[in-house]
Parts: structure tokens; sequence; C-alpha cells
């Protein structure tokens, strides 16, 4: 799963992406219009405790791959190379500058609201080019053959024309299963879950600030919309963060009345917003965090931690991660009867700890 970081020029997103994936890049490779990829570690407490109690050789993390997109912009975009890269990303976190520093430019007047509105637009004006080549090749194929998935395709295109034509995205149209599936060919810009992140300034008291930050940008209603949402971080703190130790990290967001930095709650809703939930795997010699979608299946699920436990599946013994903390260990989970078995329809929760009975 790729989230592409994007934004105007100017707004922190490179420095963003710096910070998530503790890439080290040289002031050549900030520069240039190749996009990066790095990954990062999906902050998760509750595996943390588990390997507290379990105590293993190795704890692994769920990971979130991001990839930092050159500037993005309406001449941007009409680059086939800029389109494709975006097309090939799961979901877009747009960095929205909100900060005053004379010392780094900025044409206008910093305004989030408008800077996502024209974004958006830019988005919308790249799909409709695209559904109207689209179109133009279907109606000439329909004239000589009348197909029912042609003709399903193009009364699908004209809904989401007419969805652009208003302004308004495709990733908040509500189409079947089927006609989602006819749309990931496409890979539309506007189609892909969008987490707005609002770059702020530092200021003393940085958490009421940070938390008051999307609705002070007016951005609170376009982040409810539909596979949309938004978060604020202050990345000169979060720079500063990522140079301490963990103890000194503890202190210096106290000192700003935080509990936990903002990248945390960016990766965590990144996660969210693509639809993904983690379930765990425990033991002496690794406890580990999976991660899978939303509503799977215990035998899908199975086959994210190998191909052979999906198909050799039988059973899957399930707890919920704090009633194994509550009990201690599996041994007093299951004389309780909170460790149980659950057969290969069993829809996976977030947070379960699965252990996969096989016949392999």
């Amino acid at each position: 799963m790729k989230t592409g970081i994007v934004g105007l020029p100017q707004v922190g997103k490179t420095s963003l992406f710096k910070i998530l994936t503790k890439a080290q890049l040289g002031a050549q490779a900030m520069h240039s219009r190749d996009a990066r990829v790095g990954i990062a570690k999906v902050p998760d407490e509750r595996l943390d405790k588990l390997s507290a109690l379990y105590k293993p050789k190795k704890t692994t993390h769920a990971t979130v791959e991001y990839v930092d997109v050159a500037a993005i912009g309406e001449e941007a975009l009409k680059e086939s190379a800029y389109a494709q890269r975006l097309r090939e990303m799961d979901s877009l976190i747009h960095v929205l500058r909100a900060f005053e520093d004379p010392a780094i430019p900025h044409v206008g007047e910093i305004n989030p609201l408008k800077d996502a509105r024209n974004v958006e637009a830019d988005l919308i004006v790249s799909d409709l080019v695209q559904i109207e080549k689209r179109m133009e090749r279907l109606e000439k194929d329909l004239k000589r053959i009348k197909s029912d998935d042609l003709v399903r395709e193009h009364e699908l295109l004209r809904k989401c024309a007419a969805q652009l034509e208003s302004e308004r995205p495709i990733r908040e149209l509500e189409v079947s299963a089927d006609d989602r599936k006819r749309l990931g060919g496409f890979a539309f810009l506007s189609q892909k879950p969008i987490l707005y992140v609002v770059n702020i300034s530092e200021a003393a008291e940085l958490g009421k600030d940070l938390d008051a930050a999307v609705a002070r940008c007016n951005l609170a209603e376009i982040a409810a919309r539909p596979n949309a949402g938004a978060t604020a971080i202050c990345g000169k703190v979060e720079a500063e963060l990522a140079e301490m130790s963990d103890e000194e990290a503890a202190e210096f967001l106290s000192s700003y009345g935080l509990n936990e930095s903002g990248l945390k709650r960016l990766i965590r809703k990144t996660y969210e917003l693509l639809g993904l939930i983690s379930f765990f795997t425990v033991g002496e010699d690794e406890c580990r965090a999976w991660t899978v979608p939303r509503g799977i299946r215990a035998q899908d699920a199975a086959g994210a931690i190998h191909s052979d436990l999906e198909k050799h599946f039988i059973r899957a013994e399930t707890i919920h991660w704090d009633q194994l903390l509550d009990a201690g260990s599996e041994a007093n989970a299951r004389s309780k009867g909170t460790l149980r078995l659950e057969g290969k329809e069993y829809i996976v929760k977030d947070g379960d700890v699965m252990h996969i009975r096989h016949s392999a």
C-alpha cells in the first residue's frame, strides 16, 4: 500500500517525508523531481504492551510506504510521467501550509482551504480529460458492437463525468462493488482517499493549536467528506523530535502539552484512511503486527502470514489483545474461556491476537 505525499511548493512536504521515513536526502535529492520512496513504522501501543508481556527476541510493527512526489499543480499534472506516478498511489497526503516564516517564500496569502480546493480542482480536470479520451474510444466501439461490458462502462464513466463536472471528486461517488472494480483500472486521481495535513507554526501552546488547526483553517467540512480526513503537525517541532532520544522527546512533547508527536497521529490516520487493521501474532521469538484490509476473513488473514497457512487453514485461536493482557497468559485466557476457536469465515477484528491452526 503506497501513500503519495503531495503539496504545492514550500509547504514542508519533503521535510515531512524525511522525518516520517528517516530518509537521508542530500541537497541535490531534495530539489529533484524524482519520486522518493520510504517506509514508516506504524506506532501501536497494543503491540508494545504485548511485547512487554512476552519479552520476545523481536518485535515487528506494521509499516506504511510513503512516496514523496514533486510539487503538484496544473502544469505538473499535464506531464504523463508525473500523473502516472500519482496513479500508482493507493491514497494521498496533501500537505497544506499554515505556518508563517518570512524566510520561506509563499505566493499570495497563506490559505490552506484555498490551496486544498485548487489542487482538488486540478485533480478533477485531469480525471475529466482521461474520461473524455476513453469515452471517445468507447463510443466508436459501441457503434460496431453492443457489448454489455462496454455499455456498463460507458454508463459508469458518464456518471463519473457528471460528478466531476459538479466539482466533486470521484472518491465521494457511491458505486457498487462491481463498478468499483471497473474504476480500479483507471486509477482516477480524485478517487484516491486523501488526508489533509496542516503544517502549522511553532507556539507555546502547541497542543491546543494542533487540536484547533483543522477547524481554524476551515478544513473540517472537506475533511468530513467520504474517504477524506485531516490532521495537523508542526514540521519544525517534528524535525527537532526526530533528532532526540525517546526520553528527551517525551520531555520535549510534555513542555508543549502533548502526549505524542503529530507524526504518530498522521501515520495512524493514513492506516485508517487506507481501510487497514492490524492483528497480532505473539510468542517468545516474535510479537508482530500484520496488516490486512478491514472486513477480512480469518482464512484470508492467515495468508498474510504465509500462503500455506491460508491453504491448510483449520481454525484460528483468537483473543482480543486487551483480554490477553488482562488474563496475563494464554493458559489463563483458555481457562477463563476468553481464548476461543474461530473458523475460516470469522471476520478479523482490529486488535485480535491469533494463532493459526493448520494441517501443513
